[in-house]
């Protein structure tokens, strides 16, 4: 018998416990061994939480009980259940978590605690769907090239809303909320905070590389405005919030954003709450992972499938998916010097000499323009609509300052990055 705790019985939690209590006969079948939740943690006794199973508000029950062999840490957080990971670990006990914070900053820390302890943390990235498996066993043969995920429910609701029904972004923003999909302060999820965390723990995975969220390019969905949507539309691209890992010689991009995507790439058919991940390895190709990338089930069906690989082997597999370090060393790309074609929105005068000054600014910068088009606004000025052929992050971020004090543009312009 494999004994559980949960620390943490909410919605994921509670719904552990009753998947291994629902499908216990599958389980055991799969896993060869009864796995039984046995106690969990809560911080308000008097709630109920729809569960059967033993609950106390002091972790140390879990943490102190020897004859608890897996501890499932699903309160959220980083700095308390980092420091409750690692006396669970202390004390031999194998580690199961779906929290992508945690690991976003403590990752290599924990790693090397754990040595050949078993920690798994499948739910971390994308709820249900097995892309942390998939990318540390699956696909182990090859070297990856790039990843592009889909990694927030929420903000590819609320893209899919603006983009198919018209909806502004303030007036999807509330929904979400309503519906639960976006939280009082929504700023984790709609800045892009959310997906960077996991993309670092993918990027771990198939790179070898330790960074924190501070160190990478991170930009949330606030500004999307329906000018930027009628162009995609124009140009065939939707627009997704991505988290994108790219190897480029031997240094590795990490960057989370919006893009325009071609609507015809199997990516940008992932629409409403659900998640989506592109992974393309030099010798398989491009595979694709879709699914549910949160709620309560889908979560907790990760949870379990890591209690039942723990219970399968005994002995943890390398947490981060490699024995030794890589033979090549690897490191973070300067956001500056990202390369790819981008989208700009300039409010602009309506008066002759305008479009010459604009294109004088960016052909002094090396950007040279792809695509134009213009749009009368009610006020005597335009909406100009451009993309680029491939630039340099720090000439588009030079040119857009120059624009702003040109004396041609009216408002701040706005950039969006092209992914083809």
């Amino acid at each position: 018998m494999l004994k559980v705790g949960i620390i943490g019985v909410g919605t994921v939690g509670a719904s552990v416990a009753n998947i291994l209590r629902d499908n216990k006969n599958i389980i055991t079948a799969r896993a060869g061994i009864e796995i039984v939740p046995v106690l969990g943690v809560v911080s308000n006794l008097h709630k109920n939480r729809n569960v059967d199973i033993k609950l106390t508000d002091n972790i140390d029950d879990v943490l102190n009980d020897d004859s608890i062999d897996v501890v499932v840490e699903l309160m959220g957080g980083i700095d308390k259940p980092n420091e409750i990971v690692r006396k669970a670990l202390l004390k031999g006990k194998a580690v199961v978590t779906a929290n992508k914070a945690l690991l976003a900053y403590h990752r290599y820390e924990l790693q090397e605690l754990a040595g050949d302890i078993p920690f798994e943390f499948e739910a971390a990235v994308a709820g249900g769907i097995p892309i942390i498996n998939a990318l540390r066993d699956g696909l182990s043969a090859n070297h990856i090239k790039s990843i592009q995920g889909i990694m927030n429910g929420t903000c590819n609701y609320m893209l899919t809303r603006m983009i198919n029904d018209g909806i502004k972004y303030d007036e999807i923003l509330k929904e979400a909320q309503d519906l639960g999909y976006a939280e009082s302060d929504p700023t984790f999820d709609v800045g892009g905070y959310d997906a960077a965390h996991k993309l670092l723990i993918l990027g771990s995975i198939a790179y070898g590389i330790d960074v924190k969220p501070e160190d990478i390019l991170i930009e949330g969905i606030e500004n999307i405005s329906s000018a930027d949507i009628a162009f995609a539309k124009e140009f065939e691209f939707s627009i997704k919030l991505l988290g994108i890992a790219k190897k480029v010689g031997n240094e590795i991009e990490l960057r989370v954003h919006p893009v325009m995507i071609p609507e015809d790439k199997m990516i940008a058919k992932v629409d409403g709450v659900m998640n989506g991940i592109s992974v393309i390895g030099d010798k398989v190709g491009e595979t694709m992972f879709y699914g549910a990338g949160a709620g309560g089930d889908a979560t907790a069906s990760a949870v379990v499938a890591n209690i039942i690989d723990i219970a399968r082997r005994g002995k943890g597999s390398p947490m981060l998916g490699f024995e030794n370090q890589p033979g090549e060393k690897v490191t973070l790309m300067s956001k500056n010097d990202i390369k790819t074609k981008y989208y700009l929105r300039l409010e602009v005068t309506d008066k002759p000499g305008t479009l010459a000054k604009i294109a004088t600014i960016l052909g002094d910068n090396s950007i040279s323009i792809e695509a134009m088009m213009q749009k009368p606004l009610k006020n005597g000025s335009a909406n100009l609509l451009l993309t680029t052929h491939i630039s340099v992050e720090r000439d588009i971020l030079k040119a857009i300052v120059e624009l702003e004090n040109s004396g041609v543009i009216i408002s701040k312009p706005a950039m969006i990055r092209i992914e083809e």
